[in-house]
């Protein structure tokens, strides 16, 4: 019996442990919740487009995408551009990092978020934990992640400018590149904070493929990934509510991760010290999982 009773123990402690082992091969969580601090430490001022704090922002993802051995789109990580918005000239820059499909390389998955946010206004600084340092933080968990698994289609990993002032870094990659070879969007906005343990997924309903996919999604975290806030309910519709909006315009399938609005949105209080880190990685997991299913799905 105790011979037993020890075959046992030790079964249950190397199922644990690999269970463990294979997650944390898809990213490191402790780093990914560093990215996100650092970037939305005070030091970035809030990566109001167009400051210094944005400038010193955008060159720290830069550096981070090189340390992990992801090259820029092209061969280029910065992609500027300028526009004009309330009789300013704005001076803006995506962030463009890519990946090369081990299958279909010229086929591409577009992963993004948004890297700008709302700066400092009244002497307070508005640092975007939320929104949407969340979501470049997870940008880096990718990369992280293909280093051990390159995907089979090609991707752009996407941190976008602008967002704040009208989804200007995304109108602008959306229409200097040939739409025919992105296959999919997959874009994240807030998606570390959530009292009630949901992340919301919006976009499904316009593509019966990828309504396939998160119909035979099996989602292995203990946070609710729910399909809602498209219009089908009597939820805030978030088809046009962030970067995705351009991809959905040009009718270019996409994939919405976020989660609902709190009291801190676009409110200085936005900060790291109040997002949820559980949800944050069950996040992160569950996006990486849905983009293993598109990439895999043979299309």
């Amino acid at each position: 019996m105790k011979n037993r009773i020890t075959f046992f123990v030790y079964l249950v402690f190397f199922i644990t442990f690999s269970f463990a082992q294979n997650k944390k091969q898809k990213f490191n969580e402790d780093k990914l919740l560093e990215h996100l601090e650092i970037l939305s430490s005070d030091k970035f001022e809030g990566r109001r487009t167009g400051e210094k704090g944005n400038d010193s922002a955008r060159a720290y993802i830069i550096e981070q995408f090189k340390e992990l051995n992801v090259t820029g789109f092209n061969g280029e990580y910065e992609q500027p551009f300028s526009f004009e918005n309330r009789n300013k000239t704005y001076n803006a820059t995506n962030i463009l990092a890519e990946i090369k499909g081990t299958e279909s390389p010229d086929k591409y998955i577009v992963i993004s978020a948004h890297y700008d946010h709302l700066g400092v206004s009244g002497g307070k600084i508005y640092n975007g934990a939320d929104d949407d340092a969340s979501g470049v933080a997870a940008l880096l968990a990718f990369a992280e992640y293909f280093k051990t698994s390159p995907p089979k289609h090609s991707v752009i990993l996407a941190a976008f400018d602008a967002e704040e002032l009208g989804l200007r870094g995304a109108k602008h990659f959306v229409d200097t590149i040939d739409t025919n070879k992105i296959l999919v969007n997959l874009n994240m906005d807030m998606i570390s904070r959530s009292a009630k343990d949901e992340l919301y997924v919006v976009g499904a309903r316009y593509t019966e493929w990828l309504t396939s996919i998160l119909d035979r999604f099996k989602n292995t975290t203990t946070t609710k990934l729910l399909q809602g806030h498209d219009g089908t309910d009597n939820k805030d519709d978030w088809t046009m509510a962030s970067d995705h909006e351009p991809f959905y315009s040009a009718k270019i399938p996409f994939l919405y991760f976020g989660n609902e609005d709190h009291a801190a949105y676009h409110k200085p209080t936005d900060d790291f010290k109040d997002i949820t880190p559980e949800f944050y990685k069950n996040a992160v997991e569950i996006i990486l999982s849905v983009f293993v299913a598109i990439d895999t799905s043979g299309l």
